[in-house]
Order: structure tokens, then C-alpha cells, then sequence
């Protein structure tokens, strides 16, 4: 009788202890993101107060998805500038690229009589200022804001402009291009490091020439200048498309000091996405990566005026170096399932996004809804 008690006794606590540990991982992670969250909750309830005044609205909407379209995004442009110059001062970093910021956007509201946008908004379905504002137009941002705190890169350009576009159309000519992107990003990444990555490899070996850093600046910047042409649609939307002189002041000042909080912070944490990929804090392979994803944007740029997920590009450009580079190195299958993994992942986030996305644009848009009502039972 005493045995079997006392297998009883070291039997039990076995569940309890699995829950409360778990338990204690929530409690913890909630205390830890505490702030975050009262945050997030601030800002709906702010959202839902200001949205019925268009004046105000648009500049509460512009402040969210200028930060959060930026954090979000900033692994696609800034990602490898900043884990490969760890040992440089943010500050130096923040002026360098905040200075191509503001000479990016000048350039343009000074030649588009000022659209800040390099005409992205001009095609159909966004060229009309928004002057009645929808709740989940606010929200969005928002929502953006949470998965990237959740390490999550989903298209900026999916989740910001579709829930403005009064076109299915404009809908499924972004998804075409951004699809495009993806395919041509994978191709030539999986090519180039299929070819060449024993040839990177000799690159990348010992210590960096101190003509690599000053390549890299200037390539990074190149990148940041090509990605704003592209994605400064994004916030813009929620603006006039044409500023004024103070209006283009408020525009260009928040986000530069917003790029030095987040340079400040060594990115947000979807910078993991960055970190978690092979060889990508020397200095080469990130001025190599940033070469071939800055030719891919400049290319899509001068295609058309339709607005694109960059987001996409850059998974795509990821998952063909990463394919590449195992294949090329005659890995293991354990390190090809991890590969996979990775890549897989990363499609399954962007995808969310869009998924998130239209299920936005059709909530807000009843001419939408009204294209696909027509579509299903016509």
C-alpha cells in the first residue's frame, strides 16, 4: 500500500507544474510588453474619436503608418545596414540615412508639385485625397504596428493602400506586380549565389577592406533612396496629394525624427528576420544583398507608376540566397529543412498580410463589395 502512494505522490504535480510555467511565460511577456500594449489600446480609442474629422484624421492616420510602415519595412532596407554596422554610432547612421530621406522626398514635392510620392498615387484607384475617413482606415496602421512587434513582415503596401483603393482593380494590379517582384527577387538571388557563393565565401573570409564599408554606405543608400520612390505611398495616402510648404515640414520632420528613435533602438524587433538569415552581419555580404534587391527595385520603379509590396521583393531575394547557398554547399537534409523552414515562414507571413489586407479593403469599400458581388453570383 505505501509503494503504491508513493507513485501517486510523484505522478500528480507533473500537469500543474507544466501549466503554471507556462502561465508564468504569458505573465512574464505581458509585464514585459506592458507599455506596448496600453499603447496599442491608446491608439484605437484615438483612432475612434478622431476619424469623423477628416482634418485631424489624416494627420493621426499619416503618424501611425508613417512610423509603423517604416519599422515594419526597415529589415527590407536598413536591416542589414544596421546589424552589419553594430559597431558604428546610431547617431551617424540616423543623419546619413535621414539626410537621403529628406533629399528623396524634396526632390520629389519640388518636381511633382508637391507629391512626395514620385506620382505612386497617381494611378487609378488612389489619385483622389481622402476626405471622408473610415475607422479601420486608422486602424490598419495600428494592426500593422502589433505584427510587427510580432516580428511579422507583412506588405506595408497591402495593408496600408487597399483599404483606400475604390477599384478591385487596383487591387489585383498591385498583387500582379508584387508577385512579379517576388518571382524575378528569387531567380536572380538563387542564381547569383548558386554561381558565385564559393566565390562570396573568399570575399567574406578574414577582416573587410575599409573599401567594402564605404560600398556599403553607398549602395545602402542607393537602396533607401529606391525604397522610399516606391513605398512613401504608404503614408502619404492618408495625406493631400499635393503639400504645402508646412504641410511637407510636418511630413518630412516626423519621419526623420521617427528614423532616429528607430535607429536608436538598433531597429524594431522584425529585425530578427534579418539576423536569423546566414552570413548577413559581414559587411560584403550585406552590401551584396542590398546591390542586387537595390537593381531589382530601380527596375520595378521605372515599369509603371503602380504601387508594388517591396515587402514581397525582399522575401523573395532572401529565400533564393538562402536556397542557393545550401544547395551550392552540399548541406546536410537537416539544414535543408531548416532552410525551407525559413523560407516557408517568411511566405506564410506576407500572405497573412494580405489576406489581412483584403479582408480591410472589402470591409471599408462597398464598391468593392459590389465588384465582387457582381463577380460571384452574376
Amino acid at each position: 500500500m505505501g509503494k503504491v502512494k508513493k507513485a501517486k505522490k510523484n505522478v500528480a504535480p507533473i500537469q500543474p507544474y507544466k501549466f503554471r510555467k507556462r502561465y508564468k511565460q504569458v505573465d512574464i511577456y505581458i509585464r514585459k510588453e506592458k507599455n506596448f500594449l496600453y499603447f496599442i489600446a491608446f491608439s484605437l480609442i484615438l483612432a475612434g474619436l478622431v476619424y469623423p474629422y477628416a482634418s485631424i484624421a489624416m494627420w493621426v492616420g499619416f503618424a501611425f503608418a508613417g512610423y509603423s510602415a517604416i519599422a515594419n519595412d526597415s529589415i527590407q532596407t536598413i536591416g542589414t545596414f544596421i546589424v552589419s554596422n553594430e559597431d558604428k554610432k546610431w547617431y551617424w547612421q540616423w543623419l546619413f540615412m535621414g539626410s537621403i530621406f529628406l533629399g528623396t522626398v524634396f526632390y520629389s514635392w519640388y518636381a511633382f508639385d508637391g507629391d512626395v510620392t514620385y506620382q505612386r498615387l497617381s494611378s487609378k484607384g488612389f489619385d483622389q485625397t481622402i476626405d471622408n475617413f473610415v475607422y479601420l482606415q486608422l486602424a490598419a496602421p495600428i494592426v500593422l504596428l502589433l505584427l510587427t512587434r510580432f516580428r511579422i513582415p507583412v506588405s506595408t503596401t497591402f495593408m496600408l493602400l487597399s483599404v483606400f483603393t475604390v477599384s478591385s482593380g487596383a487591387i489585383v494590379s498591385m498583387v500582379s506586380k508584387s508577385l512579379m517582384g517576388y518571382v524575378a527577387a528569387f531567380i536572380a538571388a538563387f542564381i547569383i549565389y548558386l554561381a558565385l557563393s564559393k566565390l562570396i565565401k573568399r570575399f567574406v573570409k578574414g577582416k573587410a577592406h575599409g573599401s567594402w564599408i564605404v560600398a556599403q554606405w553607398v549602395i545602402s543608400g542607393f537602396l533607401w533612396h529606391t525604397w522610399l520612390a516606391q513605398d512613401l505611398a504608404n503614408v502619404a495616402v492618408y495625406l493631400p496629394r499635393q503639400l504645402g510648404v508646412w504641410e511637407f515640414a510636418a511630413f518630412a520632420g516626423f519621419i526623420f525624427i521617427g528614423l532616429g528613435f528607430m535607429f536608436y533602438r538598433r531597429g524594431e524587433k522584425i529585425q530578427n528576420i534579418i539576423n536569423e538569415k546566414s552570413e548577413v552581419r559581414d559587411v560584403r555580404s550585406a552590401t551584396i544583398i542590398d546591390l542586387v534587391y537595390s537593381i531589382i527595385l530601380y527596375y520595378f520603379k521605372e515599369v509603371n507608376n503602380v504601387p508594388m509590396s517591396t515587402t514581397w521583393v525582399f522575401v523573395g531575394l532572401l529565400a533564393g540566397r538562402e536556397l542557393g547557398m545550401r544547395l551550392r554547399a552540399h548541406d546536410s537534409s537537416v539544414k535543408f529543412a531548416k532552410t525551407f523552414n525559413l523560407i516557408g515562414k517568411d511566405v506564410l507571413s506576407v500572405t497573412i498580410g494580405l489576406v489581412i489586407s483584403i479582408i480591410l479593403a472589402v470591409s471599408i469599400n462597398p464598391v468593392i463589395q459590389e465588384e465582387l458581388m457582381n463577380f460571384f453570383f452574376k
